[in-house]
């Protein structure tokens, strides 16, 4: 066994090396890591508190709509009966805590124009099929939706074969497609929103959005918020943008009917991830992806939402950067990859080094040491305290940009119970953003060796980019998803009246608060 004095040579030395030129230039590229983040967030937040700005404006000239639309004028009956048929495409595995709500929130679109909305669930044994079901029943003299059992997939991901399934059955004269997740609340006037950008710019290839995590306060929830942080920069430019959510795109329905640039057969051909294909294709034609700065949804994650769900969903989203549909596409994946890992890590080993400086400065200190005794540089503490700034003026920016979102999101939805900061740990948040890039470059690096996930209880293994092999099995795989933490197997023909009703209750009681707009 080690005697103390050996561990605190071994501590003194690690210190020592921790101070080297190398050691210097890792700790500087990560105070520059964290800086660049902090910049990243202020620029959205300052995008989103344009519109912010703007709504408030509206407001007090006497526009009391304008989370509906800019301009008073296109509420008149003259400009709602020439907006365009919209068809909504929701693709459904499971059902959770949120789904009704989440669903309630999206038939209830204050869309002026032709509407309907397409569910579509893989067999009728899925919980959604009969949830869903019962919802539309409700309002089955106010909205214009279908259930559609979509059938096993055999070529693609379930996901994406529920959506070309849906794209089928949408109307003859729809103009435009939006395909939502359901594990995200829309606002009423998003669709109208989305629609009016794609009215004014026909060049527009695609437009989408980004999730406002809800944590529900399990260290893996914040993990999740802390993964999704760093992307919404993207989508918050308020105009055009590289960047594509597979929970929010609306495209010409004429695309489809035409598989323009192939953008059907290169999903339905193997095609694993959504969005991550159709950004391909664009970027391939030099299509245009837009992002409005109204765009942000409210996505609760599940109550429960434990470490291991955390995992699951991290294997999903690295797993992505398996499939291509070009050489060009495979590139930019690998340098994707190359680079996410190296700033990952970039990002967690000056805390690695700040926690070594602070454990010896600590045995300096409880044993009487001085700096001169243990010829210790003092320079490591130093740089201790330059990465605590770095890293309050990180958080600064995170937390501005999710007030700022949290506002957006609640003057968007003024008939909903308001959205708060007060719930958000950021002590938490910390401690996730080092336990995320610490693990990224791991389930990044097990998913390219494997080239196979378990997504929702179905395995896909790929091969040159395109899923070549699905599996299938209820007992090897998870009993919920990873994020709504929903059931994703239900009795043969049964009701799931349980889930339902619980669901129910929940979004009657969220509906009974009092509205306290605490931002």
């Amino acid at each position: 066994m080690w005697s103390p004095d050996s561990f605190d040579a071994l501590l003194f030395a690690a210190s020592r090396a921790c101070c080297s030129s190398m050691a210097y230039f890792i700790q500087i590229q990560g105070f520059c890591i964290c800086l660049l983040l902090a910049l990243g967030w202020a620029l959205a937040s300052y995008v989103r508190n344009k519109e912010i700005r703007r709504m408030k404006e509206s407001v007090k000239r006497g526009h009391h709509f304008a989370f509906l639309c800019h301009d008073i004028n296109e509420l008149e009956h003259s400009n709602q009966v020439n907006l365009p048929r919209v068809s909504v495409v929701m693709p459904l595995k499971g059902f959770g805590e949120h789904n009704l709500h989440n669903w309630r929130s999206q038939i209830t679109s204050l869309y002026g124009g032709p509407l309907e909305f397409i569910f579509v669930v893989e067999s009728t044994e899925d919980p959604a099929y009969h949830a869903v079901s019962r919802l539309l029943k409700e309002y089955k003299d106010d909205v214009e939706a279908i259930v559609v059992v979509a059938g096993l997939s055999t070529t693609c991901s379930q996901k994406i074969h529920n959506q070309l399934v849906g794209v089928n059955k949408m109307q003859k004269d729809t103009k435009y497609v939006l395909f939502l997740d359901d594990d995200v609340s829309l606002h009423p006037g998003s669709i109208g929103a989305l629609t009016t950008e794609m009215e004014k710019n026909p060049d527009i290839f695609i437009q989408t959005g980004y999730p406002l995590d809800l944590p529900s306060g399990s260290l893996g929830s914040y993990c999740i918020y802390e993964y999704h942080m760093p992307c919404s920069m993207g989508f918050a430019t308020g105009g055009k943008t590289f960047f594509l959510w597979g929970g929010c795109m609306m495209m010409h329905a004429d695309d489809f009917r035409t598989d323009r640039h192939g953008l059907v057969s290169g999903l339905r051909d193997g095609g694993y991830s959504d969005d991550m294909t159709l950004a391909a294709i664009a970027k391939a034609n030099e299509r245009l992806i837009t992002s409005p700065p109204v765009a942000v949804f409210p996505h609760p994650l599940a109550s429960d939402l434990s470490f291991g769900r955390y995992w699951n969903y991290l294997r999903k989203q690295t797993f992505v950067l398996e499939s291509y549909t070009t050489k060009f596409n495979w590139l930019m994946n690998r340098a994707l990859f190359s680079f996410h890992c190296y700033a990952s890590w970039g990002f967690v080993a000056p805390y690695i080094m700040a926690g070594v400086h602070v454990a010896a400065a600590l045995r300096l200190y409880f044993k009487g040491y001085s700096f001169g005794e243990a010829t210790l540089p003092c320079t490591g503490l130093r740089f201790v305290g330059g990465l605590a700034t770095c890293t309050v003026i990180e958080l600064l920016s995170m937390w501005n940009l999710t007030r700022v979102e949290v506002q957006l999101c609640n003057l968007l939805s003024p008939e909903a119970p308001p959205l708060s900061l007060a719930s958000y740990n950021w002590c938490l948040v910390f401690i996730a953003m080092v336990v995320d890039n610490f693990l990224y470059p791991v389930s990044a690096i097990r998913s390219h060796l494997s080239q196979s996930i378990n997504w929702s209880g179905i395995r896909y293994h790929l091969k040159d980019g395109k899923v070549h092999k699905i599996e299938r099995s209820k007992d090897k795989g998870p009993k919920f998803t990873d994020l709504g933490g929903k059931h994703l197997y239900g009795k043969k023909g049964g009701s799931n009246n349980y889930f339902f009703l619980l669901s129910l209750s929940r979004s009657f009681a969220q509906w009974w608060q009092p509205k306290k707009y605490d931002v």
